[in-house]
């Protein structure tokens, strides 16, 4: 996604108004908040149908006991069964929700457009379709992830955004609007879902789960797998109010001008962030092999080099942007802009406070343990209250949208993991 973002955005900033570019971005920003809305179950059930393929034959709420064996496709038949009854009742709920609150939403920013409404309502009743789809067929994700098919996931996931991004290029060049990038998302959506479900299902696979045995109870199949899901899908709530409410909230009192601006800086924050993050990212399996052997010295190593990667990245990554930004976007004819420079500059500086505490807490997590659950969840809160002061109470503007989450971190969570991390590492080893 990270890479099809940011092959697509020069020409949707070259083709489409400024205005058009604040709409898209708050399609941009429903779409994430869509995905995490299934609570943190997608990773939870991937992680138990790890442990069904290991020769698991009961599933329980904390630990797990793996028997070897065969594998049990009774108990692989409730876990699919279950999980398809969550997501069809989280499906039939988005869409209700999108089609009613949503739709009011819409036409309320709507009321302030000056581009073409009908393609822009066009686009919004695709995307409700896509998301309620998108989110039905979650558990294609979970199934390729828990039967261990990473590289044919990650081939199926190149050809959908490569097809997405090929298709949305021409139909932008093409004269659709809003609605050619939609379209393009459904028809990338559909094509995964079509090469997963042949993948996963193939021949054998069917006939294993078509003469399975065994009594299992689907509702309480998702009652054991509730407790986790949920304590790792507000976590992922609170990370979400903090780095992407401004969208929402600042849409209802800023221009639209503004809120593209904001969002494409967002959009391309989001990809240095990424770049940043890689070094951390990658050793994440080695992390809980350290802690299990009790190996300091290497996390400690690891810990410190995945922070000067960081640093350095958004450093020298943060210093281009600043300097070429701007000339970049008014040499491919954009009309929206990037935010001001010293309004860049602050943006950079929190995210790279809000990184170094994420860096912190996986350390933290290789030793299984979630301390940053409630504080995750109340810099979320506290976030969406500075928000609403700064923009109208104060009118902050731009500058309500940047400081909020940066204010709201820094009371605790900036400091709190890397010093606990630190002390752990480095001042008592």
């Amino acid at each position: 996604m990270v890479g099809a973002g940011l092959l697509l955005l020069p020409f949707i900033l070259h083709k489409m108004s400024a205005e058009t570019v604040g709409i898209w971005q708050i399609f941009q920003t429903i779409t994430l908040l869509v995905t995490l809305l299934d609570f943190g179950f997608r990773p939870t059930f991937a992680r138990n149908i790890s442990y069904i393929f290991s020769g698991v034959k009961e599933l329980k709420r904390e630990g797990v006991n793996v028997t070897q064996g065969e594998t049990d496709y009774g108990l692989l038949k409730a876990t699919i069964g279950a999980m398809r009854r969550f997501y069809r009742w989280m499906a039939i709920g988005i869409l209700a929700l999108l089609a009613t609150v949503g739709t009011g939403y819409m036409l309320y920013i709507l009321h302030k457009y000056t581009g073409d409404r009908t393609d822009a309502l066009i686009a919004w009743i695709l995307l409700i379709s896509i998301n309620s789809y998108n989110l039905y067929t979650f558990y294609y994700d979970a199934l390729m992830q828990g039967k261990g098919y990473v590289k044919r996931t990650q081939q199926i996931m190149i050809i959908g955004q490569t097809l997405y991004v090929g298709v949305a290029i021409g139909l932008i060049y093409a004269g659709l609007g809003l609605s050619a990038i939609v379209s393009a998302q459904l028809l990338s959506t559909l094509v995964r879902r079509v090469m997963m479900k042949r993948v996963f299902f193939d021949k054998a696979m069917q006939e294993s789960l078509a003469t399975a045995e065994g009594e299992h109870d689907e509702k309480e199949l998702l009652r054991i797998m509730t407790p986790n899901a949920v304590k790792i899908g507000l976590t992922q709530m609170g990370a979400f109010l903090i780095n992407k409410s401004a969208i929402f909230l600042g849409s209802l009192c800023l221009t639209l001008q503004e809120i593209g601006c904001y969002g494409v800086t967002l959009q391309v924050m989001d990809i240095l962030v990424h770049c940043a993050m890689v070094y951390c990212m990658a050793f994440q399996p080695k992390l809980a092999e350290y802690r299990a052997r009790r190996d300091m010295t290497a996390l400690r190593n690891k810990y410190v080099l995945s922070v000067l990667f960081l640093s350095g990245t958004m450093l020298l990554g943060g210093a281009v942007w600043m300097l070429w930004g701007n000339p970049v976007l008014e040499m491919i004819g954009s009309e929206t802009r990037f935010v001001a420079t010293g309004v860049l500059g602050v943006m950079l500086l929190i995210r790279w406070l809000e990184q170094n505490h994420a860096t912190a807490a996986f350390f933290i997590m290789s030793d299984n343990t979630v301390p940053f659950f409630i504080p995750s969840l109340v810099t979320g809160a506290a976030t969406i209250v500075l928000l609403s002061i700064g923009l109208w109470g104060l009118n902050g503007g731009m500058w309500a949208l940047v400081l909020a989450p940066g204010i709201a971190q820094a009371a605790y969570q900036n400091w709190k993991w890397p010093s606990v991390i630190i002390r752990e590492l480095i001042i008592d080893n």
